[in-house]
């Protein structure tokens, strides 16, 4: 059989090619391929390629600092230079994510604080000189900035200094460092949630939902110089606290922190009100953790009756004796967080032994001498609470004591024209004035806290003190100040005499530098039950 072209088409012809032609041009592709690839790597061209797909080439340095991605924010410098800082922020409402302008720079702001409680004063604290500091942002953490500069502009090696702190140990604190010495850092990440996001926040401290217009006193955390405090992990602390109770006991000034506590655990659960009208109950039913407090504004026993020549309607603060009601609940917690101080501004008459000693805005018989003042009944009166607690014979947990709270009423009292209008930035280093009245207080509770301590040496109980005063003298823009209510038509601006509007400079808006308080008190927390101990 045979298949013959048909009409009219091209014959077709077969010319194989010899193997040999084949081999010679495969060799001379490889020859070629080789070369040029030789040529590429060793010239410019190949760090730029190298750089495509490794992100930097072999003779650049790497900042380690730079584009670090957390939680969907995003900080494109991290350089730390001590200048004012400026952030471009912007705030997705649905999301709350936080992005850093690439110019931005932090500021700190220095301040010395004593820690060791038996060396304590009410004055005499002494400030270290500032010191720059960076944020590993990747990592929470934050290094000085030497350790930010180690790699230098000449650089060559890629890999990550050894200074800057490893995510693994992010969740660490060393239990010596000093949590009260230290600086105020701006930081671009923010706070952990918002006023919308907080359902038991006080309206009065509802600070942007009150029409407040800054918001970057929002964006402040404190650094201790020897380490770094962790951003507060709702989870961390939820396992720690697993089977307790944490009490806040004291005055407004310990709602405004329990508030903060509750706002922050709020983000990862929802509790269950189990409150009633003598104590707020909130349940976090994953770790069986119960948050509480207790109003106890003198945390001594207070009484209206008719006591001697004190009439009936004026409260009469028994100095030397302990407030029933915490007493009787106090066998029940496991950590609690004192609170007082301020209440003894207001009327009151002071008792000890049995006898009236003193008042404050009361006092009916001038030709008698009045033995107690309003400072020296606050320092008995921690004293006496404290000795309770240290030397209660059932009670076995952990008293943290808040330290005085500093006010920033300027130009006169909360009751006589004071002022914190239009404060919006923490008091730059070397222009804070000293309040003598709050160093005064504070120096009272810290000689009370001191001799509670030594009462209490065989008790299994322990008092540990949260020494925030002098640190917090520097956020005088922490206050609500005039933005205490939603109301649209209040006064926000002093009047056409000067003279300011009604405003809020005791309280903290939330959030805001009050979640601090609750950092330390994890901090302290975990020095307990992971071993340790505060300072």
């Amino acid at each position: 059989m045979s298949f013959d072209t048909p009409l009219g088409s091209p014959r077709m012809s077969y010319h194989p090619r010899p193997l040999s032609w084949i081999v010679i041009l495969v060799g001379a592709l490889a020859i070629f391929l080789i070369y040029a690839s030789f040529v590429l790597v060793s010239s410019p061209i190949g760090a730029h390629v190298h750089g495509y797909f490794y992100g930097i080439g072999s003779s650049e340095k790497l900042d380690v600092s730079v584009a670090s991605v957390n939680d969907g924010s995003v900080d494109k410098s991290l350089d730390i230079d001590g200048k004012k800082p400026s952030f471009d922020q912007q705030i997705d409402g649905s999301s709350n994510t936080r992005v850093a302008d690439s110019n931005s720079s932090f500021a700190t702001i220095p301040v010395g604080v004593g820690t060791d409680a038996s060396n304590l004063t009410g004055s005499g604290r002494s400030e270290e000189p500032p010191s720059t500091v960076s944020i590993n942002q990747s990592s929470a953490v934050f290094t000085t900035s030497k350790e930010a500069s180690a790699t230098s502009d000449n650089s060559t090696s890629t890999a990550v200094p050894e200074s800057v702190e490893k995510p693994d140990n992010a969740g660490s604190v060393n239990s010596d460092c000093d949590l009260y010495h230290g600086n105020w850092v701006h930081d671009p990440l923010g706070p952990l949630y918002t006023n919308n996001t907080c359902p038991v926040l006080t309206q009065m401290q509802n600070c942007q939902g009150n029409g407040r217009p800054d918001k970057d006193y929002e964006n402040w955390r404190w650094k201790p110089s020897q380490c770094d405090i962790p951003r507060f992990d709702p989870r961390k602390f939820l396992e720690l606290m697993r089977g307790k109770t944490l009490a806040f006991i004291g005055d407004s000034v310990a709602r405004n922190q329990m508030e903060s506590m509750l706002c922050i655990l709020w983000q990862v659960e929802v509790p269950k009100n189990r409150g009633n009208r003598n104590m707020q109950r909130y349940y976090f039913r994953s770790a069986s953790v119960m948050i509480v407090r207790i109003w106890s504004s003198w945390l001594v026993k207070v009484t209206s009756e008719p006591y001697a020549y004190a009439p009936a309607g004026v409260d009469k603060l028994h100095l030397d004796a302990p407030d029933v009601k915490l007493m009787e609940h106090i066998p029940n917690f496991d950590v609690v967080v004192l609170s007082s101080g301020h209440w003894f501004a207001k009327k009151s008459v002071y008792i000890l032994n049995n006898e009236i000693v003193g008042g404050q805005l009361w006092w009916p018989d001038k030709s008698k001498l009045m033995k107690v003042n309003n400072i020296q009944a606050f320092g008995i009166s921690v004293e006496t609470i404290l000795t309770a607690l240290a030397t209660h014979p059932t009670y076995k947990g952990l008293t943290i004591v808040r330290s005085y709270s500093p006010d920033h009423y300027e130009g006169g009292a909360w009751n006589t024209g004071g002022s914190c209008t239009g404060k919006v930035k923490p008091i730059p280093l070397g222009e804070l004035v000293e309040n003598g009245f709050t160093n005064t207080m504070y120096g009272q509770q810290v000689t009370g806290f001191n001799n509670a301590v030594k009462k209490g040496t065989t008790n299994p109980s322990k008092l540990k003190l949260l020494d925030i005063t002098q640190m917090f003298q520097y956020r005088h823009d922490g206050h609500p100040g005039p933005y205490r209510s939603p109301d649209p038509n209040k006064i926000t601006k002093r009047g056409p005499d000067g003279r300011p509007p009604p405003q809020d400079c005791l309280h903290w808006c939330m959030p805001g530098p009050v979640d601090t308080w609750n950092e330390l008190v994890l901090e302290i927390i975990k020095r307990e039950y992971e071993g340790g101990s505060a300072s």
